[in-house]
């Protein structure tokens, strides 16, 4: 079994998880051989959180009932907020997460809350483009690890910049590793085309 946290805030980027999360949760396209997947989504408090789109969300758990290994995976979508210091909490578990091996995964805003930790200093990583980190992460000192490209998997973590939405659920379900290869290269040709 994986457990997939998908962590959830105010202003969330809904289309960005579009994707992952459909296909990790229906599974529709799964090898007959893949782990059973567990969606939950987590926040810092039990509070409802309001999407970008509109949409009301309840979180599953608290940061504090996660667990840490190497069937887990994080998520952790694009939003305006995430320069709120409630979200520090997530930050350090993603670091527990890389450092346990498990699988993080960040899109568009949460890059940069990750560089503003320093978690991206010293791995390949991308973001909304060259520039974007530095203008929004003061202590940012990955630069030359930065690849300019809309998703970037390495090992453990895979990041993407705000329209590399699709690029980075392939390389999530790569990683995962619940797909067939072919399939997994038709259902990513379909949607990009």
């Amino acid at each position: 079994m994986i457990t997939i946290y998908v962590y959830i805030l105010d202003t969330l980027a809904d289309w960005e998880l579009g994707y992952v999360t459909s296909e990790l949760n229906s599974g529709r396209f799964f090898k007959k051989v893949a782990p059973d997947i567990s969606l939950k989504t987590v926040s810092c408090s039990k509070d409802p959180i309001r999407t970008m789109g509109g949409l009301t969300v309840v979180p599953d758990c608290l940061i504090d009932d996660m667990v840490v290994n190497e069937t887990s995976a994080l998520l952790l979508p694009g939003a305006n907020t995430w320069n709120n210091p409630n979200h520090g909490a997530i930050i350090e578990k993603a670091r527990e997460f890389l450092s346990a091996g498990a699988l993080v995964g960040a899109i568009c805003g949460a890059t940069a809350a990750l560089a503003n930790a320093g978690i991206l200093d010293n791995r390949p990583h991308t973001s909304n483009g060259t520039g974007f980190l530095e203008m929004v992460s003061p202590g940012y000192k990955g630069q030359r690890f930065y690849i300019d490209d809309s998703s970037v998997a390495d090992n453990n973590l895979i990041t993407a910049g705000s329209t590399g939405g699709l690029l980075w659920t392939k390389q999530i379900i790569k990683h995962l590793n619940v797909f067939q290869p072919d399939t997994l290269e038709v259902w990513y040709d379909y949607f990009h085309t």
